[in-house]
């Protein structure tokens, strides 16, 4: 379990195939406090530790989770939003997050609105019921706020945040190529609404 707050960037050192993927990741965490079997999100990805020494940590990844992630996130050199899981006792600071990937989002439009930047991602159908203004997102890992949704003819849903400087200097949101794809999160709420909406009208 998380809360979508980054509390580091790693970087990724090596990416090999095995019979799965097998990445090393640099961190500034102190690994003298995570265990081997640890779990750590990745950019929005629950991984499990599986080896690790000063500075870094290795994850397996099967096909399953390549395939359910963004596109182009587990290069060699690329950037990982990591947050270590949830202690009890820890403050709450984002809302409740599983590590668990629902869809794929991708970048719209991104641009100056004060000193934030305003973001606008396209989802796909099947998470457009779960986002409402106001309500919590996890965008590659990061807690975010829902400031608008549109509907879109086919199905989809562009939905609209504002980073503010922080954010975006704390995380990947640093980097805004065109048509980025991200690791998209529902809210846990809206993930149970929509499978008892789902059989009540079975």
């Amino acid at each position: 379990m998380f809360t979508g707050i980054i509390t580091d960037i790693g970087t990724i050192r090596t990416h090999e195939q095995r019979g799965d993927l097998r990445l090393v990741i640099e961190s500034g965490y102190d690994m003298e406090t995570v265990a081997i079997g640890a779990s750590i999100a990745c950019s929005g990805a629950c991984l499990t530790v599986v080896e690790k020494g000063p500075g870094w940590f290795a994850v397996d990844l099967s096909a399953e989770t390549v395939a359910r992630t963004a596109p182009g996130l587990w290069v060699q050199g690329g950037k990982l939003n990591l947050e270590r899981a949830l202690k009890v006792g820890d403050e709450l600071g984002g809302h409740i997050v599983t590590g668990h990937v629902d869809g794929i989002g991708h970048l719209v439009s991104a641009s100056r609105e004060g000193d934030s930047i305003r973001l606008v991602i396209s989802a796909p159908a099947e998470l457009a019921a779960a986002l409402a203004a106001k309500g919590s997102i996890t965008l590659d890992g990061i807690s975010l706020t829902v400031n608008s949704v549109e509907d879109q003819p086919d199905g989809s849903v562009h939905f609209g945040l504002n980073i503010i400087p922080h954010t975006a200097i704390a995380t990947t949101l640093d980097s805004l190529p065109d048509s980025r794809a991200f690791n998209l999160e529902i809210d846990v709420l809206a993930r149970y609404l929509d499978r008892m909406q789902s059989l009540r009208s079975k």
